[in-house]
């Protein structure tokens, strides 16, 4: 996957892994207790989508520019108002020139007691981050390799919160380092949340990917995929998934509300849904 995320910001991809995230967030906020979120692959947290990148590929208008625009019904619109007023929050003028990436999508959603720790190990991409955050007690921003923050920033000390891994699949094994780093995280936090980011190009690498995380032996992992349309002749990106260990109860049924949604918004011929367990208690 050619990956520079300014060039796909604001993309499906975005939406479906912005809207899961919030609905998470939106659940640890109905209890008084703090929580940490642990972004391990931050990025620079916010894109110029009338920046030269994102306008080469157009990739954000059959994305977040489609939801904004679509007639949501009442019970999906409900559910992607955190969301989406994040993506407003950051558009004061109107339109949609600047798209936040989830460490801003996680700030704005933030109670004063919770905390993010946005990590990000390319060097200039850190800095920018940070700047975004300067003066903010609630964020951390580490320049970090997000596989070794596995290990070594779990549990976090309050205790509950997620941990989002949504790495660039620019190199080869991430499926295997996605399994390997959420095995070694469940085993030091097993109470955590955690949101495992994935894109659907080559078929059978994803679902050799799901069996292996049905293996692992970590209880409740619900799949949440969209393909947006019928698998290509060629590698391409039709579609992404995040896999989700210890969801809210009211995920599945939530994300069964707003897939359809989502995929009548986003998608071409072919396009498809997918809501499974992976493993359950």
């Amino acid at each position: 996957m050619n990956y520079r995320h300014a060039f796909h910001a604001g993309n499906f991809a975005d939406v479906v892994k912005h809207t899961v995230l919030a609905r998470i967030l939106d659940y640890l906020k109905r209890k008084p207790g703090a929580f940490r979120v642990i972004d391990t692959h931050a990025g620079i947290g916010l894109y110029d989508l009338s920046g030269e990148e994102a306008q080469r590929t157009g990739e954000w208008r059959g994305g977040i520019g489609r939801l904004m625009e679509a007639a949501l019904p009442a019970e999906a619109a409900a559910l992607l108002a955190p969301y989406l007023d994040a993506v407003r929050a950051f558009n004061p003028q109107g339109g949609i020139r600047f798209y936040p990436g989830s460490p801003l999508v996680t700030r704005h959603l933030l109670r004063e007691n919770d905390r993010l720790t946005a990590i990000e190990l390319h060097p200039q991409d850190s800095l920018t981050l940070k700047a975004h955050f300067a003066g903010d007690w609630q964020v951390r921003v580490l320049a970090l390799d997000g596989w070794l923050a596995l290990g070594a920033h779990v549990p976090p000390k309050e205790k509950r919160g997620l941990v989002l891994v949504d790495p660039p699949f620019e190199k080869e094994g991430e499926f295997d380092r996605l399994v390997g780093g959420l095995v070694k995280a469940h085993r030091r936090w097993p109470g955590g949340t955690y949101a495992l980011w994935y894109p659907v190009k080559d078929r059978a690498a994803v679902e050799a990917f799901r069996a292996r995380l049905g293996e692992t032996g970590i209880a409740k992992i619900l799949d949440i995929s969209l393909d947006i349309r019928a698998p290509s002749s060629e590698p391409r990106l039709d579609g992404c998934g995040i896999a989700v260990v210890n969801p809210p109860f009211v995920l599945e049924e939530e994300m069964a509300v707003l897939l359809p949604v989502l995929r009548d918004a986003l998608g071409e011929d072919g396009a498809k849904t997918g809501l499974k367990w992976l493993t359950r208690p």
